[in-house]
């Protein structure tokens, strides 16, 4: 996908065509140079090409996706892109509602009615609901993403940029209209798209079943007469097939093609026959002239068509990319541009980087799916022998011990068991940023060429925008070029190269590697003398750390190329592990630490007789045997590091778990004393509101009681000390009832009478007030003098209260 000036995306569709005869006999291979197409061949890209286009849900898709992961000719902009597509399309995934599945279209009718419109032909009617197809399926993909972004907004910007194009993707709901008024879900056109079909039909239905009608009278009037006599449709004409001959019909003798029998078309049948021609070709030009129609309407937006189509092609090869990733457990690449000629550093984060390359748990993409497929398989085998095993006691079939012994149920599932239980190994990458060449060691069948092969695959994964099947994170340069020379005997279409041969190799990638290629060589120096090879593959490596590639990482049984670590810094040493006591490789890489050889204490093992091996300790030296001692110091010392490692990082974990515990904890306490002081509150404003109710009904009795229904006469002297005393008592509740009084005490009462007697002084911020319904002291945080209303604080709680409900 490139980008015009305007900023709108644009998919740029390879050319599709017989792709899978490029692929064969290496036909597609060829059109690259020879170097280039030795390293893929033998780092078997086209397998892994053909493995990724399997998960597109149509044709063309599949071609498209095998062309574009085998053009290998992306910037790292456009790497970079196809990475953040192969994201978009994860994140579908993860959403649910918006999943790529095209394949309820027939993307090659679609490209075929194209074709037909554009040379003005008629679309055929299946072409026609290939069309409808399409068209619906984008409609119903725009109309999941606009749910999808209304629930969330975010998903559009995590869907980006397929969510920008399936927006833009036009669908011309009148054409689809158009279509399903005149074509049926058969491809068959309707009688009622034009009045001269549905006549021209009406028809040929009407002669059918007169001739119909006329061959029955036919056969029945003769049934006496002939043995056989049957109703045939040669060339769309009505027939009687005999098996004897017809002397008393009158008709034309046809031949019966077969030989069997006697063909006679009766003469009454002829002219009919001659009108149901004639009405059939009336149906044929009418239905004709219906789908011309369609296809005029189709040319108007043909171009919208041809790029809906184009648009639906790349975003299958986009599902593709994500479907394989997220099949085989892929993560996604930090790709970035390593140092340049200049010795400016592009990267695509602020933070330095420490590691040229980081790829931790990595597996080879073809070892794991084809470890998949046999599990797969183990897995249907147990699924069929048990079923057929109860199928036979079903229908009672009687099978003797031998047929039990073939169906084994106990065995497949044993094999299922140990597939499952040795799935492929992985291997840890860890090349630091000053390290330009890598030198691995280690015994035959250790798997030094699968790393190669594993580093080599994931560095084209990620410039072709494939996740990388290895764990997070991983961080790898993107490299213009991979360049590999690996005498691959594991490989069936090509034996081992000659030493000529490899060293032809080795120039032509000198020559052709650039600061940014990543070059693999497998047993540098090997296949001439040990001496020469070992100084050979010393020289040439130093070559490609002073100025070669960015990376190269080499395999070597030569000792003397262990020691260009110690003056150069530049190279670093690695070695396969070997298990000593079980006699076999782990297929684990150890950093740091050069390879030793095994093969003494192996046949030291194998029971070899000690005269044998006390002469070869001899012959082969005290020097190579003080190195060894010192490589198993080393190895020592490693594995007690990466003990203490360990153990720090299962200690780190604790400490973790214990934190969030601490964390969770806490909040936990901070909840409980919120809800606490929340139910304390709710307490009181429950008890406060029970007083008022109280208080205020206590007013009423008193107010009720206190009138009179009648004028009294002129009262004593007594009895007006008694109504004074009365009148004193009711106005003291009736300022009582004004009063915001939150308690039923005497003291709320006084302080009430108080506040309506007299002014009380306003008290000012930061002030320490009493708060009798409480019974605490408060400080002043805020002061309302308009609305006599103030802020306080009691510890941490807050309250707002009228002037009336402090004491100063």
């Amino acid at each position: 996908m490139n980008s015009c000036g305007c900023g709108r995306p644009i998919f740029v569709i390879l050319s599709v065509a017989s792709t899978p005869e490029r692929f064969k006999n290496g036909g597609i291979l060829k059109q690259k140079p020879s170097v280039l197409h030795q390293t893929l061949r033998v780092l078997e890209w086209d397998k892994l090409c053909n493995s990724v286009s399997s998960f597109a849900s149509t044709s063309l898709g599949r071609e498209s996706t095998r062309d574009q992961l085998w053009s290998l000719n992306q910037t790292y902009e456009e790497s970079l892109r196809l990475l953040d597509e192969t994201n978009a399309a994860l994140e579908m995934h993860k959403h649910g509602g918006c999943v790529m599945d095209f394949s309820s279209i027939d993307v090659a009718l679609v490209k075929s009615a194209i074709q037909h419109a554009r040379r003005m032909l008629p679309v055929d009617g299946i072409e026609a609901l290939a069309i409808v197809a399409m068209l619906q399926l984008a409609e119903t993909l725009q109309l999941n993403v606009k749910a999808a972004i209304k629930e969330d907004a975010d998903w559009y910007k995590r869907f980006m940029p397929i969510s920008e194009v399936i927006m833009e993707l036009v669908v011309n709901r009148s054409l689809v209209k158009s279509i399903q008024q005149v074509v049926d879900e058969n491809g068959s056109v309707k009688d009622s798209a034009s009045s001269a079909l549905k006549q021209s039909r009406d028809q040929v239905r009407t002669l059918e079943r007169k001739l119909f009608q006329l061959m029955d009278s036919l056969v029945r009037n003769n049934a006496n007469e002939t043995s056989s006599l049957e109703v045939s449709n040669v060339d769309g004409r009505w027939c009687l097939r005999s098996g004897s001959s017809l002397t008393n019909l009158k008709g034309l003798l046809l031949s019966s093609g077969s030989g069997v029998g006697n063909l006679l078309e009766p003469l009454s049948a002829v002219p009919l026959n001659d009108e149901l021609q004639q009405a059939r070709a009336l149906v044929a030009k009418a239905e004709a002239d219906v789908l011309l129609k369609l296809t005029e309407k189709m040319q108007m937006d043909l171009e919208d068509i041809e790029n809906l189509l184009d648009s639906i092609i790349q975003l299958d090869v986009i599902n593709a990319r994500a479907t394989y990733g997220l099949s085989f457990g892929g993560t996604c690449p930090d790709l970035f541009l390593a140092e340049n000629k200049n010795g400016a550093s592009v990267e695509s984060g602020s933070v330095k980087r420490e590691w040229t390359l980081y790829l931790p748990k990595a597996y080879h993409p073809l070892l794991v799916q084809q470890h998949q497929q046999n599990l797969q398989k183990g897995r249907k085998d147990v699924r069929f022998a048990v079923s057929e095993l109860r199928r036979k006691k079903l229908q009672g079939e009687k099978f003797n011990v031998k047929e039990e012994t073939d169906i084994n149920i106990s065995s497949l599932e044993m094999q299922v068991n140990r597939l499952e239980q040795s799935p492929p190994v992985p291997v840890d990458f860890f090349i630091a940023q000053r390290t330009r060449v890598l030198v691995i060691t280690g015994p035959n069948t250790g798997g030094k060429t699968i790393c190669l092969k594993t580093v080599g695959l994931a560095a084209l994964m990620a410039r072709s925008g494939l996740h990388v099947l290895a764990s997070e994170p991983v961080r790898i340069p993107w490299f213009d070029s991979v360049f590999a020379d690996i005498g691959d005997e594991q490989s069936l279409s090509q034996s081992l190269s000659t030493f000529s041969g490899h060293l032809k190799q080795i120039s032509d990638i000198k020559a052709q590697s650039t600061n940014q290629s990543l070059v693999l060589l497998d047993e540098v120096g090997a296949g001439t003398n040990p001496l020469e090879g070992a100084a050979l593959g010393m020289s040439l490596l130093e070559g490609f750390a002073e100025n070669g590639a960015l990376l190269t990482i080499a395999t070597t049984h030569h000792s003397e190329l262990k020691t260009l670590k110690y003056s150069n810094n530049a190279f670093e040493n690695a070695c396969m592990e070997f298990d000593e006591v079980n006699l076999k490789p782990t297929y684990k890489i150890l950093w740091g630490i050069p390879g030793r050889s095994n093969a003494i204490n192996i046949a030291e093992r194998l029971g070899l007789p000690e005269k044998v091996l006390d002469k070869a300790r001899k012959q082969y030296g005290a020097a190579s045997a003080e190195i060894n001692e010192v490589i198993i110091d080393m190895e020592r010392f490693k594995q007690q590091f990466q003990e203490h490692v360990n153990e720090s990082q299962h200690y780190l974990m604790l400490s973790r778990n214990l934190y969030e515990k601490l964390l969770k904890t806490k909040r936990t306490l901070m909840e409980h004393g919120t809800n606490q002081r929340y139910r304390k509150m709710t307490e009181l404003s429950e008890a406060a509101a029970i007083a008022r109710s109280l208080l205020r009904k206590k007013v009423r009795q008193l107010r009720s009681s206190g009138t009179r229904p009648s004028s009294p006469p002129p009262p004593s002297a007594a009895d007006k000390s008694q109504h004074e005393s009365e009148s004193s008592n009711q106005h003291r509740e009736e300022d009582v009832k004004e009063g915001p009084s939150t308690s039923v005490s005497k003291h709320s009462v006084k302080v009430a009478r108080r506040s309506t007697s007299g002014k009380r002084r306003v008290p000012e911020v930061g002030d320490m007030v009493h708060v009798p319904s409480i019974g605490k002291k408060a400080t002043v945080i805020k002061v309302e003098s308009s609305k006599e209303q103030l802020l306080v604080q009691v510890g941490n709680m807050k309250m707002k209260l009228k002037l009336t409900d402090i004491e100063t």
